[in-house]
């Protein structure tokens, strides 16, 4: 190829690269007003100190050491420390990262295709229905998917540099293509697949795994863009030169159990049985293609079905997926659908749930990298046909265009559902069934705007669905007491006290059964309650200040000042001080509730709403503040 012609195609690919970049950012461009959502951005972000922090060497050295959340990725944790000390908390700058990141992925991809093939036209298509699939918009709307598009840049730079040794075989670019499969590993486990991806990329569009039969028309039409073509080789040679990239893909699946295990995030058998793992799996395999072709009703969160599924919905499933292996088997000549039915399945692996880990059936964003395959599966297959039936090329230009319009209209309108907290479970609810988190998570939401009864609503029918542990009861029992439903929280604090075998458990429960009696002016019982919870754990707070202000009542206020300095010391906040003042001074000691005063006034947050907050207990005893 001469020289003016290689600058003519690198000023072509340049402009298709700024088109690709220009449409990602303009049908993603409602990202930027979108709010972080109180679904994991809360632990990646919002309730972070050290990532608040920034980047520092304390950040730096904790994010290489923590399991928090449940991964080890300390390259998601540096790059939204980067966020953090660049954006604060403004979430338009996190979320445009996000569609950088995304935006880069496409280019690379499109780049990817292009020198590995030379086919311009198949890459750039299989480019924009990346960039622009609704299945996608998770990875990219949700701030602490992160990782995903993070790891995502690091997989592609990897085969980048794969292709560059492939055709030079410099042992040099194999050991940077290692460098950036560990960075992508340490942004997310979810490429832990690379090695046997290069496998595939060896089969084709590389060739390295049998070469070219004399027969065969290597892709008539591409374009020469390649330094040299791959030397063919044996496969147990292309097995062996990626040992050390087994090996790190080894390493990180122990780390990765380690680190969700640590989070409680693996559920066991007894949760989901082996056989129930099997047929999600299957489904689940179904249910991805099926959101390939038709992207409708995509959701951040789709129930765990469980032992539930029908048995027609497994065998429908294992009979496509077995039909459409044997084909691809069957037109094995036609190397493309190999590696991208395989591509597929394989990258799909980690994530299809056969080791089970938090409560979603499935999940868009676990397509991210798989959706490649399918993509250049169907665009390579499409090509092959226009060529073999003499289609005029300008039919399915145009067909594909008007697919990619559709997809960004999809995608325009998707991002929409991710706006906030609200929104999104709202809109989950309408496309999902018995989605317990989803009520769960629009509860935690509207409880946030003040919309208790509402609230309680959701919480309500997420009970209905779900058994949840004895402290996720006893939280919405106490949430159902700060709203003023005590009738309502004595159930669920009861419930507790039927199911929890924890002494301190049992004895917050008991104080919580107390509080509520207290709200309803039923004085002896809150007292026996109080008793119960003191007999469990001395040093319950909450049953402390709740005894110490049922001795004000009953005019004892030196046994008031007991309780309420014993609660002070082992469960100090702003109310049991106020309340402490209170009976300091009820008992005749106005210099030491001076005194206390003053240490308040210094060291509070907001003296006045703690007052309030006092005034407020004080009032369920009948007692008026002095």
């Amino acid at each position: 190829m001469s020289a003016t012609n290689l600058i003519s195609n690198e000023k072509r690919a340049a402009i298709w690269c700024l088109l690709l970049v220009a449409a990602t950012l303009a049908f993603y461009n409602p990202v930027a007003g979108n709010q972080f959502t109180d679904f994991d951005d809360s632990v990646y972000i919002l309730k972070n100190p050290q990532v608040q922090s920034g980047l520092s060497w304390q950040t730096l050295k904790w994010s290489f050491t923590t399991f928090h959340a449940g991964y080890w990725h300390p390259v998601t944790w540096l790059s939204h420390a980067f966020d953090c000390q660049i954006f604060r908390l403004d979430p338009a700058g996190h979320h445009y990262i996000n569609l950088l990141l995304h935006a880069a992925n496409v280019v690379l991809l499109f780049l990817l295709l292009q020198c590995a093939t030379g086919l311009t036209w198949p890459s750039l298509t299989v480019a924009a229905l990346f960039a622009l699939h609704p299945l996608n918009v998770e990875s990219v709307a949700w701030v602490a998917e992160r990782k995903n598009v993070l790891s995502m840049l690091f997989f592609l730079i990897a085969l980048h540099l794969y292709d560059r040794y492939a055709q030079t075989e410099k042992r040099k670019l194999f050991w940077w293509v290692t460098v950036c499969f560990a960075l992508g590993l340490m942004a997310k486990p979810q490429i832990v697949t690379l090695p046997f991806v290069l496998l595939l990329w060896d089969y084709w569009p590389l060739r390295r795994i049998g070469g070219w039969a004399s027969s065969e028309n290597p892709d008539p039409g591409a374009v020469d863009i390649s330094l040299t073509a791959p030397v063919p080789r044996s496969f147990g040679f292309l097995l062996w030169e990626k040992w050390p990239l087994f090996v790190l893909a080894a390493a990180d699946s122990v780390i990765t159990v380690i680190a969700q295990r640590a989070g409680a995030a693996v559920r066991t058998v007894n949760e989901v049985s082996l056989a129930a793992r099997f047929e999600n799996a299957v489904v689940s395999y179904a249910r991805y293609l099926e959101k390939a072709v038709w992207p409708a009703r995509l959701a951040p969160m789709y129930p765990h079905p469980g032992s539930s599924l029908p048995v027609w919905q497994v065998i429908a499933a294992a009979g496509l997926l077995l039909v459409v292996t044997g084909l691809v088997l069957v037109y094995r000549q036609h190397r493309y659908l190999f590696v991208g039915w395989f591509w597929f399945l394989g990258t799909l692996v980690p994530m299809i749930g056969l080791v089970t880990v938090g409560e979603q059936a499935m999940a868009d964003r676990f397509a991210y990298v798989p959706l490649i395959g399918i993509l250049i599966a169907s665009v390579w297959g499409i090509r092959e046909m226009v060529a073999d039936y003499r289609i005029p090329r300008l039919y399915p230009a145009a067909a594909g265009v008007v697919v990619v319009v559709v997809l960004g209209c999809l995608t325009y309108r998707q991002l929409g559902y991710w706006r906030n907290d609200e929104t999104l479970w709202r809109y989950t609810l309408s496309v999902t069934k018995r989605n317990y988190m989803a009520h769960d998570n629009l509860a935690i939401a509207l409880s946030k705007q003040g919309k208790t009864d509402e609230a309680v609503g959701e919480f309500r029918s997420a009970e209905a669905l779900h058994r949840y542990p004895a402290v996720q009861v006893l939280a919405l029992a106490s949430y159902e007491l700060s709203v003023g439903h005590p009738a309502e929280a004595l159930d669920d604090f009861s419930s507790v006290l039927r199911i929890a075998p924890d002494r301190k458990v049992r004895a917050a429960a008991w104080s919580g059964v107390g509080q509520a009696h207290l709200q309803m002016r039923e004085y002896d019982q809150a007292n026996e309650s109080y008793q119960n919870a003191l007999q469990l754990n001395p040093d319950d707070g909450t049953a402390l200040m709740g005894a110490g202000v049922l001795a004000l009542r009953q005019g004892q206020s030196d046994v008031a000042v007991a309780e309420l300095a014993h609660a002070l010391q082992v469960d100090p906040n702003d109310l049991k001080a106020v309340l402490l003042m209170q009976a300091l001074k009820r008992a005749g000691r106005t210099a030491d509730a001076d005194s206390l005063a003053a240490q308040v006034r210094k060291i509070s947050s907001d003296p006045a709403q703690a007052q309030v907050a006092a005034e407020h207990v004080l009032s369920f005893a009948g007692l008026k503040p002095l």
